[in-house]
């Protein structure tokens, strides 16, 4: 199928559509400058860290509790690839769909940039949190912030106010469980069902990532894949582009605006 003719089909499902599911990963924000390679926040590959340890060790919850200068150490590193981004018109299309029709829109993403809600969604799961959130597990303080620049550098591990305990950004780590109330959401969501949904720069490696789009081919609910790279669900996607989102998808949602 020609992609002029994709485009046409897929407007018109947009158009038709009540309700529509955006999974997003790292490549929707990709044109905002933040990189798309392996790891928590896009931002390694496969090396050890200079710690000599994988970078799933050194991001993890165990390290977190047994030496967390270590992961606060790679926590800063995402921050700062994060620092100053700003949504593209991806992010943008997606918000004003959801706050400027009555369609039931929900976004779900990997992505812990909060970019997603910069740009004015509010009808988002982000299932492995925000950066943007500070917290202490240990009395529940928490401080929405806009970037690290205040706090202090490593080796420290900064403290909370409250109770001097180390807090942490509202992120999971590796070997940790996703977020209660993200999953409830994401549950309660899936149960109400979408007319379609969109899998945008997402590998779709985790299993709750990729479910949405295998059940729905199950059910032939028409899907769409956005990504240059084949991924695990491509084989179940209806409709595929295999390119950068941000301007095709801007297109396609305004196109039904």
């Amino acid at each position: 199928m020609q992609r002029a003719e994709k485009i046409a089909i897929v407007s018109r499902l947009l158009q038709e559509s009540n309700s529509v599911l955006f999974i997003t990963g790292a490549g929707i924000s990709a044109e905002s400058g933040l990189p798309t390679y392996r790891g928590v926040g896009g931002l390694y590959h496969d090396a050890t860290t200079e710690e000599g340890f994988p970078i799933e060790v050194a991001l993890s919850g165990s390290m977190w509790h047994q030496q967390p200068h270590i992961t606060w150490r790679h926590i800063r590193d995402i921050e700062r690839t994060c620092r100053g981004a700003q949504p593209n018109k991806a992010h943008r299309a997606i918000a004003t769909l959801e706050t400027t029709t009555n369609k039931r829109i929900w976004t779900l993403t990997q992505n812990v940039d909060g970019l997603h809600r910069k740009a004015g969604s509010k009808n988002v799961i982000q299932m492995h949190g925000t950066i943007q959130t500070l917290l202490c597990p240990h009395c529940g303080w928490t401080q929405e912030v806009q970037d690290f620049a205040h706090l202090p550098e490593t080796p420290n591990v900064p403290s909370c106010p409250a109770c001097q305990n180390p807090i942490r950004p509202d992120v999971i780590l590796f070997g940790e469980q996703l977020p209660e109330e993200a999953v409830n959401t994401y549950d309660r969501e899936l149960a109400r069902g979408f007319d379609l949904i969109f899998s945008i720069g997402t590998s779709s490696q985790f299993p709750y990532i990729a479910h949405p789009v295998i059940a729905a081919s199950h059910a032939q609910i028409p899907t769409v894949e956005i990504n240059p790279q084949e991924t695990l669900v491509t084989s179940q996607i209806t409709y595929r582009f295999d390119e950068p989102c941000a301007d095709l998808l801007d297109s396609l949602i305004h196109a039904v605006l």
